[in-house]
């Protein structure tokens, strides 16, 4: 039995870092990875402005309700991709500003928000 309950966001969550990816990059930011995945948290995109390394968090609703994607970040969203990005700075051993960005996009509006945590 397929389940596609689970599949439709996924679904949603990728063309969501797709439009994010595209968007950072027509604002001159380089991709560098997508997908990072730990055990114990994940990175969306990880993108470059010159030497300074982002780590952005991106956040897609298809209906402004309860919130909208601005107000979908939790504590807990935040503690776990800080420890994904500390420990693919580690292994990476990369010695450069770092910075965290959320992308927040509701049906067709995009919201960058640089520094956002």
């Amino acid at each position: 039995m397929i389940d596609n309950k689970h599949q439709i966001p996924r679904e949603h969550g990728q063309a969501g870092e797709k439009l994010a990816m595209n968007y950072l990059a027509e604002r001159g930011l380089n991709f560098v990875e997508a997908n990072v995945r730990y055990k114990f948290g994940e990175i969306d995109l990880i993108m470059k402005d010159g030497k300074e390394w982002i780590f952005i968090e991106v956040k897609y609703r298809s209906k402004a309700q309860y919130g909208g994607a601005l107000n979908a970040l939790s504590p807990a969203q935040i503690g776990r991709l800080r420890r994904a990005a500390e420990h693919y700075i580690q292994i990476h051993k990369i010695d450069a500003v770092c910075r965290f960005d959320l992308i927040a996009i509701d049906a067709s509006q995009i919201h960058w928000l640089p520094n956002a945590f």
